[in-house]
């Protein structure tokens, strides 16, 4: 269960470090991209990126230093909560395929959540 936890985990940050660091450091290429970001204001999408960053890091770190493991699951449900929002704000605007891949994050998220508490 651990290595699949790890692989999951390792798979989440990737994914939310990088979206995450787009959105906070290039915002311009997000919202060229990003048919939501175009609807937002910038610091809208700086804020959601910082958001995924900084959980993404969360993922990893606390867990793979042994300081504050506690952390991991944390930053899975702060990703988690991010997704439902997410998945509501792309409903909202009838882009089905962004909530598909937005529930499929929340459930690997809840995975990690789950199995590091």
């Amino acid at each position: 269960m651990d290595i699949a936890l790890w692989i999951v985990q390792g798979v989440l940050a990737l994914m939310f470090i990088s979206a995450g660091a787009m959105k906070t450091f290039n915002s311009k290429k997000a919202k060229a991209t990003m048919p939501w970001a175009q609807d937002s204001s910038t610091g809208f999408v700086v804020f959601v990126g910082l958001a995924e960053l900084l959980g993404g890091i969360g993922l990893i770190l606390p867990e793979a230093l042994d300081v504050a493991p506690v952390l991991t699951p944390i930053a899975a449900i702060g990703l988690a909560v991010v997704m439902v929002l997410a998945a509501g704000h792309h409903a909202k605007r009838g882009e089905k395929q962004a909530v598909v891949m937005n529930v499929v994050l929340l459930a690997l998220s809840l995975f990690v959540a789950i199995g590091r508490f």
